[in-house]
């Protein structure tokens, strides 16, 4: 019942979080806004593609984590784990820029949907 795999990820993934922490911290300073947005769409954007990582990574982590605990095959945890940080950087990049590139924000979120879909189904299945 090792675990590596997701730790390493996970590791990955708390970099980008610090990242779009510093673009929303950078932005806020920038509008002069402590609280809120203060209709600043440059900082609307940081705000949500900060928390849309935060609403999605915790749980699919300890999804995948969970699935490595059942010593499922490494390369599914690699490619989920790959999904999961390929998808939420690609959804911080669609989701940031003043025009939204929306290839990036709509695949980003199919990744990430992809990995917490089929690694909660996966889970389940190793428990029949």
């Amino acid at each position: 019942m090792s675990v590596s795999i997701t730790p390493f990820f996970a590791a990955l993934l708390a970099l980008v979080y610090v990242l779009l922490s510093l673009q929303v911290s950078r932005l806020r300073h920038k509008a002069e806004v402590s609280i809120g947005d203060g209709g600043d769409i440059a900082l609307q954007k940081a705000i949500r593609a900060h928390a849309n990582f935060i609403e999605y990574v915790p749980l699919t982590l300890i999804i995948l984590m969970f699935l490595e605990m059942r010593a499922v095959s490494v390369y599914v945890i690699v490619i989920l784990c790959a999904l999961l940080l390929v998808g939420r950087i690609l959804h911080a990049i669609g989701i940031s820029r003043m025009k939204e590139i929306r290839l990036c924000r709509s695949v980003g979120m199919i990744f990430t949907w992809l990995a917490l879909i089929v690694g909660s189904l996966w889970l389940l299945l190793t428990y029949l």
